[in-house]
């Protein structure tokens, strides 16, 4: 007997298949934008079976995939963009053609280079880019002056911009960035991304950006890969990207077995020791050689050379703690 096909909600279906997130699929029904089997789905409860159901968005059928993960070092002149009306290079023209329908996570500006993540992975998306998310975007900046404490206090403190106020969680002056002196160089952590939020920062303190880079996007840096190029992600790069968007549960970590010094165990813990499991023979040995002796030296007490007898030990041998 073959188990029955296994159903899923619609807005689900959409955003497994990475053409929307959840709460994007719900607002497309609710414009008659999304078909199942010919019929327009208004009613957010509708339940599709994939390979079975024929789905349309905008008259265009769409398929479950598997989850796709990539990195691409993004070259500074490149629009974050499918198509750009001004003719410019877009992200997607870095990508081969089976990548090209992934979404980009977190836009990067023209004159920004740096980490940017594409998946078809609505829900991660979603998760990874809400404000409740508090994902951080760490960032390496070139600014014009060179910044002192007091600038970096007041980037960590807030400043006013025109859309409200905004913070680095975290700031930090870079040495060896730059040879000139009118030049600083800055690394900047934030956990929101408000459009050109770290040019706009800087600005207001009065360190215009000559040159910005992100380096990490959540758990995910940068790293070594060239720009220009991508690379696909790890299993374990991929975990900690959905733990981080509230998809996963953070694994939890090994705890060690508790030391059974004391208790007839090694030092090392693990393996039971040996000391002292063993009858010590020692007195036995020294009691005889002091009979032996004539009874001058004393029950344990050894005969050195020369007749001198040693101090007396305790019974039993070497003590089994160190």
């Amino acid at each position: 007997m073959t188990a029955a096909p296994e159903s899923m909600r619609l807005q689900k279906f959409l955003s497994r298949a990475g053409v929307a997130s959840r709460r994007q699929a719900e607002a497309w029904m609710a414009q008659g934008r999304v078909r199942v089997n010919g019929e327009v789905a208004v009613t957010p409860g509708v339940q599709v079976v994939p390979g079975r159901d024929r789905v349309e968005v905008d008259g265009e059928e769409v398929h479950l995939q598997a989850f796709q993960w990539i990195a691409l070092n993004k070259p500074l002149g490149t629009v974050t963009t499918r198509k750009d009306p001004r003719g410019r290079p877009t992200v997607y023209s870095l990508l081969p053609d089976e990548h090209r329908a992934l979404r980009y996570v977190g836009r990067l500006d023209l004159l920004t280079e740096g980490l940017l993540l594409f998946t078809n992975e609505g829900d991660a998306v979603h998760g990874l880019l809400h404000p409740s998310s508090q994902v951080s975007r760490e960032y390496r900046a070139r600014v014009r002056g060179a910044p002192d404490q007091g600038t970096l206090r007041r980037l960590e403190e807030g400043v006013e911009l025109e859309d409200g106020p905004a913070r680095a969680e975290s700031v930090r002056i870079l040495g060896g960035r730059s040879s000139r002196r009118d030049e600083g160089a800055l690394s900047l952590v934030l956990r929101e991304g408000r459009t050109r939020e770290v040019r706009r920062l800087l600005e207001a303190v009065g360190h215009p950006v000559l040159h910005l880079e992100r380096v990490a996007f959540g758990p995910m840096r940068l790293g070594t890969l060239p720009r220009g190029k991508w690379r696909e992600l790890e299993p374990e790069e991929i975990s900690a990207l959905r733990v981080a968007a509230g998809l996963e549960s953070a694994p939890t970590k090994r705890g060690r077995a508790p030391s059974q010094r004391g208790k007839g165990a090694s030092r090392r813990g693990d393996k039971p020791s040996t000391r002292g499991a063993k009858p010590s023979t020692r007195g036995k040995e020294r009691t005889d050689r002091g009979r032996a002796d004539g009874g001058r030296n004393g029950p344990g007490r050894d005969v050195k050379p020369g007749g001198k007898p040693s101090r007396p030990r305790p019974p039993g041998g070497r003590s089994d703690t160190r």
